[in-house]
């Protein structure tokens, strides 16, 4: 039965490693290879646009939005001031 068990074993042995030098196996993992590293390279690149966009958006944007805020709640100020005060309110710009 031992003989048996290892000629399967080497029909086994044979179709697999004919198999795995297959040229189709091949260009399969060369494909493989070079899907994971051009994904790798899109993922990398991704991150720093997102790194560049959001410290653009720190920069530039919210310190805008704090200003406009801030002119917003001054305005709504004035005019709380003149309606207690019994002026007219000055025409809005």
């Amino acid at each position: 039965m031992a003989a048996k068990k290892s000629s399967s074993e080497g029909v086994l042995s044979r179709v697999s490693s004919s198999i795995s030098e297959s040229p189709i196996v091949y260009k399969g993992k060369r494909v493989a290879s070079d899907a994971g590293f051009v994904a790798k390279k899109l993922l990398k690149s991704t991150g720093k646009a997102a790194w560049i966009a959001g410290t653009t958006f720190l920069i530039l944007v919210v310190p805008l939005i704090i200003e406009m805020d801030r002119e917003a709640q001054f305005n709504e100020l004035e005019l709380q001031q003149a309606s207690l005060l019994g002026t007219p309110a000055a025409p809005q710009k």
